[in-house]
């Protein structure tokens, strides 16, 4: 190829190689074009789409991308003349052949002269790792000449022998031969999964995946001594794409550049930019005419199709394409999507009790009653004067949609979801697992956590370049001896400074030390942004109460509460993205050496981030908002002017459910569905306008561009750590505070079953191929769920016992009521205040403003009357009920808790089938190796025999001549 030939004329000598690919390689070299018409036109048409070599063949496994920048003719003249003194260009330098002599040109400019350097350190260190790559077994192809300008493609393809190897390496589990028949359960059961299939096959999408099948192939881990157990009769699908392309990858992490001075490997040439991306490819296009059926294809219409949204999702075709961890994913999405149906109708019969109950509520009736003309103290200083309690009427009667007594009920039924649906997963997990052939597989998984990343990489060759700076500054006066101990080090930390290089704590101390000042400051700001919130609501209350308008002043509550919440949504929005590229930062300055060690302390920072975001507004309403006012006449202020806020009559249930279900719709509707939707729209339609403004030529733009070339504008893969963060979110949403909003799981059901959808679509059309990695679970995101189910009881008993007016109507019931009724509770939990013991200057301006004069106002609370001995005490029915709410606190976690508990120790965490079936296995492929070792036996009692009765002839002197010469034929 084109490419080829600019790389060819100063690359070093390549590798001996068969005389086929010597005819090969002469045919791309000199006559391409030639080479494409000897192909049919299917394999020119597969060739052309850029799926295979250009032998149509070959298939492309791994596609790596550079950057080309075409010299100018002066820059070629004096091309081996650019290089810097330092150590790493001196080596290339000896490992490159001298360029065709050529007379100096002028000393170009310091920057040109730069660039120049860069751009030729990044070539030779691609010629060598792709010279280690051929040495490695595989196949190369370069592409320069493509319709995307300065990028350069090469194409990586694993023949059937670095496949056979890497499988091993890698342990992969494949299909044998053998086959053994799957147990079914019994009659009944039998029976009753065969009803639920018939009525649920509408549901199933229309894969292969989701036939019942009676038999199962046995599993094996690969061994090229052992290939006869394996099915190898079409050796081209014997290994799927997704296990090519992770078998690649997994080539690719162990090769490096050792010709230079620093080791460095795929990752560290990405993070250099000697390669602007690496990634596989994808099956084939999705749309379009003569489009050829594929795994992708089959993907996008059963799975990220909106028209399929009531199916269940194609896990094992997921698992195919995508690999195990992605599958996993959606596996556990979907799980947790299928558990918020009975959760939703639960939540929604709750909430339709309080409907239908709400006429028959005494408190709510008492508080709307126009006879009683109780008045109430102001809500705040000033301008806000006396109110009577029927004007709280609407208030109390929402409220009791979201307080009553179901609300205890649903609590306890949301914890013991929670534990059920923990449960089911493990269960399920095990299952696939089991499918997937992944029992077995933690040894596989330690094995693959020492790849070190890019960055690590580029750390460590600081910390030497630093350390062999100061060695050559020593002073001069220092003994022969130490000149030559140093002269060896650094010969040593040249050739294995990886190896003997590695970061400490104390290397990382300035960053850990970040790390704590800006996790403390960023939850700091979060909790300064709901100081704020309060602030403005104190502020606006106020100001609404001076209106002229009497409208205005009857929804000043309602218009606080929504903009205040508005208001938080879109700080949390904000606060979101900001606290997430945060968390990515201070993990990056830590320099964690794995992958894996990187993702978990990210997932550990942007976790306590955006919980403390989400969920501290809703905190401060839930627990602290009306606890720290005070009482008239000895008000709590801030900055000596503001009152703390007051909850409502009836309570601050209702205001809490205000703002729960603001922020979880906002953040469903606005973060998880309209920026995915929006923001790769939006990235489209930037890199579509870039394309019109470029060089093309109008003819080259409507040319197809090859699969590779298609596949390097989509967005790369940055992790299912997003995926999972809005999910633990919502899941938080869904149980922490469920007591106030029963509607939360519907809400996050409709959102989820758009959510599938959207995600499916994004992966599958929108995303380049992530590499297929193996997982056996969900990894740290289950301890993650199962800390936030702990928590959720503690917080919905704190809720229903101190938020919720649930308690004070018990004690009062049964221990103050007259006659066993709620009749008087109203006028139980409201004290006395005589107006005269206001502070100066906070008595109403409009004191008159009912139609009459007031001497006595109540308010919410358990307290003496001014005409006590001891006046604004707190009473004895205080002490009454907040001891009803420890004990209450005590009585329901330790209840639920142990619920959950009986839950976890009654549901097995294996299936028993599945148990059945792997212990088949296990028996099943022991006696596959007893056989297979008796047959060795045999035939090697039968080479003995034979040897026996060659050397028994041998003795007889009838056939000694005979048995000579038959010897000698042999030798010959």
């Amino acid at each position: 190829m084109a490419g080829e030939e600019n790389v060819s004329s100063e690359a070093p000598a390549p590798q001996p190689v068969a005389p086929q690919r010597h005819f090969l390689k002469d045919v791309i070299f000199h006559g391409k074009f030639h080479l494409l018409n000897c192909l049919t036109p299917e394999e020119t048409a597969q060739c052309r789409h850029g799926l295979y070599f250009q032998d149509g063949e070959r298939r492309v496994d791994y596609v790596l991308t550079y950057q080309v920048k075409k010299p100018s003719s002066s820059r070629a003249r004096r091309h081996s003349s650019r290089f810097t003194d330092n150590a790493l260009t001196r080596s290339l330098r000896r490992t490159r052949p001298q360029a065709r002599s050529a007379k100096p040109d002028p000393e170009p400019g310091p920057q040109e002269t730069s660039a120049d350097h860069h751009e030729d350190d990044k070539r030779f260190r691609r010629e060598e790792f792709e010279g280690n790559l051929r040495e490695m077994g595989l196949e190369l192809e370069k592409d320069e000449d493509g319709k995307t300008p300065g990028v350069g493609f090469v194409k990586i393809h694993a023949p059937w022998n670095v496949l056979c190897r890497e499988a091993e390496f890698m342990k992969l589990k494949m299909p044998t031969r053998k086959v053994y028949e799957v147990k079914q359960s019994s009659s009944v059961m039998e029976k009753i999964n065969t009803f639920i299939s018939k009525v649920t096959d509408p549901l199933h999408p229309n894969v292969e995946e989701n036939r019942i099948e009676n038999v199962k192939h046995l599993s094996h881990p690969f061994s090229r001594e052992k290939q006869h157990l394996f099915d190898l009769s079409d050796r081209d699908s014997f290994f799927d794409s997704k296990t090519r392309s992770s078998i690649v990858f997994e080539v690719l992490k162990r090769t490096k550049c050792t010709k230079s001075k620093f080791s460095m490997g795929i990752t560290s040439l990405l993070g250099s930019g000697a390669y602007l991306a690496a990634y596989p490819l994808h099956d084939g296009d999705i749309d379009g005419e003569n489009v050829e059926p594929n795994d992708r294809k089959l993907l996008y219409e059963e799975w990220a199709s909106y028209s399929v949204f009531y199916k269940y999702q194609p896990v094992g075709l997921i698992r195919k394409y995508f690999g195990e961890k992605i599958g996993l994913y959606f596996a556990w999405l979907g799980v947790y999507t299928q558990m918020l149906i009975p959760a939703s109708l639960v939540g929604v019969f709750v909430f339709l009790y309080g409907c239908v109950t709400v006429d028959d509520d005494i408190p709510s009736m008492e508080i709307c009653d126009s006879r009683r003309n109780i008045t109430m103290c102001p809500l705040c200083d000033r301008v806000c004067s006396y109110w009577t309690l029927n004007s709280a009427c609407g208030t109390a009667r929402a409220s009791h949609l979201f307080d009553n007594p179901a609300t205890v009920f649903f609590s306890i039924f949301m914890a013991l979801w929670a534990a059920f649906f923990m449960e089911h997963w493990k269960r399920r997990q095990m299952r696939l697992n089991y499918e997937w052939d992944l029992t077995g597989f933690e040894e596989e998984e330690e094995a693959q956590k020492d790849h070190p990343r890019a960055e690590y990489e580029f750390r460590v060759m600081q910390k030497s370049l630093k350390k062999e700076h100061k060695a050559q500054k020593r002073p001069t006066g220092e003994s022969s001896v130490k000149k030559w101990k140093q002269t060896v080090h650094s010969v040593m930390r040249g050739q294995k400074m990886s190896e003997k290089e590695k970061l400490t704590c104390r290397d990382r101390c300035p960053a850990y030390m970040t790390n704590i000042v800006m996790m403390l400051l960023m939850i700091g700001v979060t909790f300064a942004i709901v100081f704020g919130v309060i602030l403005y609501r104190i502020s606006t209350k106020a100001a609404l109460h001076m209106s002229s308008n009497p409208t205005t002043r009857s929804n000043v509550r309602l218009t606080v509460k929504t903009t205040a919440a508005i208001i938080n949504l879109v700080v949390i929005l904000i606060l979101d993205e900001v606290y997430g590229a945060v968390a990515r930062w201070l993990t990056a300055l830590e320099v964690p050496k794995t992958d894996k060690s990187f993702e978990e302390r990210l997932i550990f920072k942007t976790f306590i981030l955006k919980f403390v975001n989400a969920f501290t507004p809703i905190i401060y309403i839930a627990f602290f908002r009306g606890r720290l006012v005070g009482r008239p006449g000895s008000y709590l202020y801030v900055f000596e002017s503001y009152r703390m806020e007051e909850c409502a009559h009836g309570g601050c249930l209702m205001e809490l459910c205000i703002q729960l279900s603001i922020t979880m719709l906002g953040k469903q509707l606005i973060q998880n569905n309209l920026f995915e939707i929006g923001i790769p729209k939006l990235k489209k339609l930037i890199r579509y306008i870039k394309s019109k403004r470029s060089a093309f030529q109008e003819e080259e733009r409507e040319k197809k561009l090859q699969r590779y070339e298609t596949d390097f504008f989509l967005e790369p893969f940055a992790g299912l750590t997003p995926e999972y963060m809005e999910m633990i979110i919502q899941f938080g949403f869904v149980t922490l505070f469920v007591a106030s909003f029963p509607l939360a799981p519907l809400f996050a059901l409709l959102n989820n079953i758009i959510e599938i959808r959207l995600d499916a679509k994004k992966f599958v059309a929108e995303l380049r191929r992530p590499v297929a990695a193996r997982a056996k679970d969900i990894g740290i995101w289950y301890n993650i769920l199962r800390g936030v189910a702990k928590i959720a009881v503690i917080v919905n008993a704190f809720v229903i016992s101190f938020t919720s007016d649930f308690i004070p109507r018990l004690v009062y019931q049964y221990m103050f009521s007259p006659d066993g009724s709620m009749h008087g509770f109203v006028n139980h939990t409201l004290s006395y205040f005589n107006v005269s013991h206001f502070q100066n200057g906070t008595a109403p301006l409009e004191p008159e403003i009912l139609g009459f004069s007031v001497d006595i106002c109540r308010y919410k609370d358990y307290r003496e009357p001014p005409w006590s001995p001891t006046p604004y005490e707190v009473s004895k029915q205080f002490w009454a009920v907040l001891a009803a709410r420890l004990a209450f606190v005590i009585v329901f976690q330790n209840v639920v808790m142990l619920m959950s508990d009986v839950v976890d120790w009654i549901i097995p965490d294996i299936p028993k089938d599945i148990s059945v079936q792997i212990h088949k296995e296990k028996i099943l492929m022991m006696d596959l190796f007893m056989k297979e070792e008796q047959g060795k036996l045999q035939v090697l009692d039968n080479l003995t025999v034979d040897g026996e009765k060659e050397n028994s002839s041998a003795h007889s002197p009838q056939l000694r001549p005979r048995a000579v010469s038959h010897t000698q034929s042999n030798s010959f």
